[in-house]
């Protein structure tokens, strides 16, 4: 045979399968020179087999590998007791290596491995049977090559390609993946399918006051505590970012998972230690449970997702279960998102002042410039809603803009001494414009820039101290005065009140409300900041004064500025230049002479439990330690109900004050506000909890009902204190 390179050889493959023929026939006398020395090459190597599946024959160097340190004799061994073939488990098809085999069929590059004294190796093999002259089979001749390197390395690209690099743990695409073939499996078969979706508060100070190196190390760490938590890596991944999620298949006890959520916000948020140095961050669970939360991958993460914004909102650490009003507050606030982009242009946002006034005098020092929303529909939105819709999409600092020339315009009407507050937030002081901005503001109004306050929240010294020092440099260059808003709320260190120069410190109305009730430290709190702000030569503002019991107390912590509804609540620049015309400098306090909670109207179904009935009642209004319901006739003073508000939310009340159809009742336990203004128990009560106590289940949630149900067995007092 004329001289030709394996290259062509392996062109020419039924000249190759002739040349390996021959070899079959030439054991005895040795193999042909050239396939020799493709042999010694170790580019590839060959194998026969007798009819019945024997090996006859296998290159020296393979022979070799396979015998190293065993002896044991591979000749005479059948090919797939060798080779192990390898399972395809993403085809159909059944033209697997043992029954080509067994057809007498030719194959070609079939993958199998073989378990050496080197471990496992991966080979391609092919072979193509022989006749003989009789046309009876006598065996197989082949050709194999090593293909453990790219098979190795095809394994690390799909394990990169289906797991993150940083924690090793399943990605988003393989989250994803995981997650459809399970809701799949759970549609067709039945079960259920539990998806948790973990967000890390607070790790974006880590990130900016540390690094990101650090903050990589302390992924690393969450990471490992979440599969030590689960107890199998594979129901853990990492969606991105500082998004963690937990895969439960066939899971969805809610008393199980409410425990499980509870135990990942605790352990996450214990200490960390990244390069020597102490971290904490905490922990929010968004948890919603497929497919009746969803039906595929997309709606189940949306709705989990949905959860755990519920569970931030509530003030962080929280876990939520998906319920259907999230998604409808979802599609609401979408639904704003589109009205507010518009609203500026359909003159839908006016700006409101709310006087600030001395603590001694009672007379009038400025007024804070406070943004409101008139939408044509919806009448008078709160800024608690829209101002953080207004963040989300990215219109603060147009809004915030907005507000700043209008608020010069409106206080160049007033008299000369009068100031007026404008918020700025973090996004807009992170604008190397903004300096620029207040000129502009100042310069077509015509305001006097000492008469302008900005106030800026604690956020802003999360960025680069360098950038926050020049800014407040050029803004103090300009005139303009400066305040510290929400003392006391976010940033933790007080280092930046060495170098920032403020004007004022504005004591935030959460030290304020409740600070006249026993038991509190606000007290001790407000005491703290003015003594800080007298020694840096500060003024300070009490926020949020409603009561004459709040007034004497900020007045005689020697607060020197007062914010609230004692005095006045935000009125409009006509409504306050008809009380400037008047001369009204001075306004007398008034208000009721304790705090109250605020409340609340509404008008919606809840439940009222009392002993072993259900009643349907009408919730008239509601605030955080009590609310007004309607529906039950003469009740006595002091009886006592566990309210049912839905989603599992329950609270024991009394009643305090009985008129005819209609209770006052007081809370034992106050609920809490959330970031939209809304009240929410402190914990929820899983249906299982219930139908322990031997609650009928279908008695709860049916708030359209007007009957009563009787519920079998009874849900006293001490039992529900002792379920919650």
């Amino acid at each position: 045979m004329p001289a030709r390179s394996s290259a062509v050889l392996a062109n020419r493959p039924q000249r190759f399968w002739d040349r390996v023929a021959v070899l079959g026939t030439q054991e005895q006398s040795g193999t042909p020179p050239l396939l020799r020395t493709y042999e010694d090459m170790r580019l590839g190597w060959f194998w026969a087999t007798d009819a019945e599946g024997d090996l006859t024959y296998l290159s020296d160097w393979i022979e070799e590998q396979m015998t190293a340190g065993s002896g044991a004799p591979v000749l005479g061994r059948t090919l797939l007791s060798v080779f192990s073939a390898e399972t395809r488990e993403d085809t159909e098809s059944t033209r697997t290596l043992p029954f080509l085999l067994a057809k007498h069929a030719p194959f070609e590059n079939m993958l199998v491995r073989s378990d050496g004294p080197e471990g496992v190796r991966w080979w391609s093999l092919s072979g193509r049977p022989s006749l003989n002259a009789a046309g009876e089979f006598t065996g197989y001749h082949g050709h194999g090559s090593d293909v453990t390197r790219q098979r190795m390395e095809a394994e690390e690209n799909a394990r990169l390609a289906s797991h993150d690099s940083l924690t090793d743990l399943p990605n988003r695409r393989q989250v994803s993946a995981r997650l459809e073939t399970l809701l799949n499996k759970a549609r067709l078969h039945g079960g259920d399918c539990t998806f948790m979706l973990i967000d890390l508060d607070r790790f974006k100070q880590v990130n900016d006051t540390m690094g990101h190196q650090a903050g990589d190390i302390l992924l690393q760490q969450v990471a490992e505590r979440l599969v030590n938590i689960l107890g199998d890596r594979e129901k853990v991944g990492r969606l991105g970012g500082d998004e963690f999620v937990v895969l439960l298949p066939d899971f969805s006890n809610e008393t199980k998972l409410q425990a499980l959520a509870q135990t990942i916000i605790e352990q996450l948020s214990q200490p960390y230690s990244v390069n020597g140095a102490r971290c904490i961050i905490g922990a929010s669970v968004g948890v919603a449970i497929g497919p009746g939360n969803g039906a595929n991958c997309d709606e189940l993460i949306r709705n989990a997702d949905l959860a755990l914004y519920s569970a931030k909102a509530a003030g962080r650490g929280r876990y939520r279960f998906f319920s259907r009003e999230l998604l409808e507050a979802a599609e609401e606030r979408r639904t704003l998102e589109h009205d507010l982009l518009d609203a500026l242009a359909r003159d839908e946002m006016a700006v409101h002042y709310q006087p600030i006034v001395n603590a001694v005098t009672n007379e009038v020092t400025g007024f804070e410039a406070l943004l409101r929303w008139n939408h044509p529909q919806r009448g008078a939105i709160s800024p608690a809603i829209f101002v953080p819709i207004a963040e989300e999409a990215d219109l603060i600092v147009r809004l915030g803009e907005w507000t700043l020339r209008r608020a010069c315009e409106d206080a160049a009407a007033w008299p000369a001494d009068l100031r007026v507050a404008v918020n700025v937030s973090a996004v807009q002081f992170a604008l190397p414009n903004l300096p620029s901005v207040v000129l502009s503001a100042l310069a077509s109004s015509g305001l006097d820039p000492h008469r302008l306050e900005l106030e800026i929240t604690e956020s802003v010294f999360l960025g680069d101290s360098g950038e926050s020092d020049a800014m407040f440099e050029t803004l103090k260059s300009i005139g303009v005065r400066l305040a510290l808003d929400d003392f006391g709320t976010g940033y933790s260190s007080l280092g930046y009140l060495k170098t920032a120069p403020f004007d004022k410190i504005k004591i935030d109305q959460s030290f304020v409300r409740g600070a006249t009730r026993n038991g509190t430290r606000n007290q001790a709190i407000i005491s703290a900041i003015v003594a800080l702000a007298t020694a840096l030569d500060m003024e300070t503002t009490a926020e949020g004064v409603e009561s004459f019991d709040q007034l004497e107390m900020v007045r005689s912590l020697h607060v020197s500025h007062v914010q609230g509804f004692i005095y006045s609540k935000a009125v409009p620049q006509q409504q306050l230049l008809e009380r400037l015309e008047q001369g009204e400098w001075v306004i007398a306090p008034a208000g009721p002479a304790f705090q109250r909670s605020l409340r609340h109207a509404t008008f919606r179904r809840i439940g009222a439990i009392h002993h072993n009935h259900y009643y349907p009642v009408i919730l008239r209004n509601l605030s955080s330690s009590g609310a007004l319901i309607e529906g039950l006739v003469d009740v006595p003073e002091g009886t006592q109900f566990v309210l049912d508000f839905g989603d599992g939310q329950l609270v024991v009340a009394s009643v305090r004050r009985s008129m005819g159809n209609q209770q006052g009742v007081e809370f034992e336990e106050e609920l809490v506000h959330d970031s939209a203004g809304g009240l929410y128990t402190r914990t929820r009560v899983s249906p299982q909890a219930l139908a322990a106590l031997g609650i009928r289940l279908d008695a709860f949630n049916n708030n359209d009902q007007v009957t009563i149900f009787p519920v079998e067995g009874q849900l006293s007092i001490p039992a529900f204190r002792t379920l919650t």
